[in-house]
């Protein structure tokens, strides 16, 4: 009921900048917090940045300084900005969204859901030294 899309990655140089964008639509009440993730292959997925519906943020030690996230809660969007790059940062970026949504009952009616890990498809990042 519920799906992320994430845009913004490619390619770029070590030092240069890119922002990621990620959109929740579908049958939303309301988004609690919302993430960003990375993931290299053969480690574990890993937090980058999140932030909650007040807007309090925390950040992965390795991007602080470098990476801020912010969202837009009229358009259902989380934003992670990425400066100063290194190819270290290169992964596969994941948005996650912790959710509540308008399920239908059987027979008519609705209730409130709440998924806790909604993901997106990921979003490559790619930084070349």
């Amino acid at each position: 009921q519920v799906q992320l899309v994430e845009s913004g990655g490619g390619l770029v140089q070590a030092g240069g900048s890119l922002r990621l964008s990620c959109t929740a639509s579908g049958r939303i009440f309301s988004i609690h917090h919302m993430g960003w993730y990375r993931q290299t292959p053969g480690k574990q997925r890993e937090l980058v940045a999140a932030i909650t519906s007040g807007g309090s943020t925390n950040y992965a030690d390795s991007v602080k300084g470098r990476f801020t996230i912010s969202r837009d809660n009229a358009e259902s969007t989380v934003y992670l900005q990425m400066n100063s790059l290194k190819p270290e940062d290169t992964a596969v970026y994941y948005c996650n969204a912790d959710v509540t949504f308008i399920s239908d009952k059987d027979g008519g009616g609705w209730y409130l859901d709440r998924n806790l890990e909604v993901w997106g498809q990921g979003t490559l990042v790619t930084v070349s030294s």
